[in-house]
């Protein structure tokens, strides 16, 4: 598994939804985040750079969005704004399917806590544009690191 560590800041101001994962069903909950912001988006003609950000917080929070490219802060038709700053971070990009990115996710958090590395939330998964084919699919993860 080939982990960057950049400690070079990653900055996102994305817009979507958050909300706490029953029974810890956080693809479930994100997934529905997902299709409620989207909703939004393409209602309001909203442009966007179309990748889904799916962001895992602390107390079970999950937050679903994407990156607007004119973001009006005063007006977003009822989408929540987060921030997000990591100043520390590992990288890896997951090629395959979706199924398996909580398996990536966990192989990346043992490998990097073998070497040493304190991992924090947030953690954050970028999902690629959409290709039927799912061994191209492309899925980048970063985790916090303290």
């Amino acid at each position: 598994m080939n982990i960057a560590i950049i400690s070079k800041d990653l900055e996102l101001d994305i817009f979507g939804f958050e909300a706490i994962a029953t029974n810890k069903d956080y693809v479930g909950t994100a997934l529905t985040l997902s299709g409620k912001m989207w909703e939004v988006v393409k209602a309001q003609g909203l442009k966007n750079k179309g990748l889904n950000i799916w962001v895992y917080e602390t107390a079970n929070k999950v937050f679903a969005g994407v990156e607007l490219e004119n973001p009006a802060d005063d007006y977003m038709y009822g989408l929540q704004k987060k921030k997000i700053i990591l100043e520390k971070y590992a990288y890896y990009k997951h090629i395959g399917p979706y199924n398996l990115i909580k398996q990536k996710g966990q192989d990346m958090t043992n490998q990097l806590t073998i070497e040493g590395y304190e991992v924090t939330l947030p953690y954050i998964e970028i999902y690629g544009h959409w290709t039927n084919d799912e061994t191209k699919l492309e899925t980048e993860l970063f985790m916090s690191l303290k």
